[in-house]
């Protein structure tokens, strides 16, 4: 079991440049694993973490609805935003500059095979990390992501989650939104949930929040909720 995971910050990345930097990564460990099936080999497989920011760009999980998009095509283009169909689970969400986009490519077979704990946990490093901001967080049943004021009017989501696995294998992930231009959530129904607002730790906080610092510690939250060593 190897539980080195190797964190890759890509700073700004387009989306669909790094969707494909995942997939590659995501596809060489399954590879792995195969190879090592049909060879009786153990060679290790390898964790990754990537924290990126996009430029405005709009995406669609597999289960998703498209009318939860609120933009044309011409209107989009107008936004400076792209719009993608992607194969993780969830509806639709925004993804831009001043938000932390997570991306752990884990063979969960180095950690637990429990794709309910893996949610969980990556939750837990976003409640752990919002808490040293004074910002308490917590889950929201049936709905995945960290929520503020759940069972409340005024419920709102500052991290919005979707995955992928196979062979225990992950990849996509979380979107924590720290100092992202909320308005851009206002064209679409987020996560196809129409009667819960989004913030950010801005907008909580009212000042703008290093976005290093919180990848700092979420790294660090990560490193222990799941007993990995993190090399760069």
């Amino acid at each position: 079991m190897n539980k080195q995971i190797k964190y890759i910050n890509l700073g700004e990345k387009d989306y669909k440049d790094t969707w494909d930097y995942q997939t590659e990564l995501f596809q060489g460990i399954i590879d792995t694993k195969i190879s090592n099936r049909r060879n009786d080999e153990n060679n290790p497989t390898p964790n990754y973490l990537l924290f990126v920011e996009h430029p405005h760009v709009y995406t669609l999980g597999k289960s998703g609805d498209i009318s939860n998009l609120l933009l044309s095509e011409k209107q989009l283009e107008e936004k400076g935003a792209k719009f993608y169909k992607i194969n993780r689970g969830g509806d639709i969400t925004y993804h831009g500059p001043g938000q932390i986009v997570g991306y752990p490519i884990l063979d969960l077979d180095n950690f637990f095979t429990d794709i309910h704990k893996y949610l969980r946990f990556l939750e837990e490093a976003i409640i752990l990390t919002l808490a040293e901001y004074g910002i308490k967080s917590e889950r929201s049943e049936g709905e995945t992501g960290v929520w503020l004021d759940v069972g409340t009017p005024f419920a709102r989501k500052i991290c919005a989650m979707g995955v992928k696995s196979s062979r225990w294998v992950t990849m996509h992930g979380f979107a924590l939104n720290v100092n992202a231009n909320l308005g851009y959530f206002d064209n679409i129904v987020p996560c196809g949930i129409k009667d819960k607002a989004v913030t950010s730790m801005e907008a909580e906080l009212n000042r703008k929040i290093p976005m290093e610092e919180v990848q700092n510690k979420i790294l660090i939250h990560f490193k222990t909720l799941f007993e990995a060593e993190i090399i760069e």
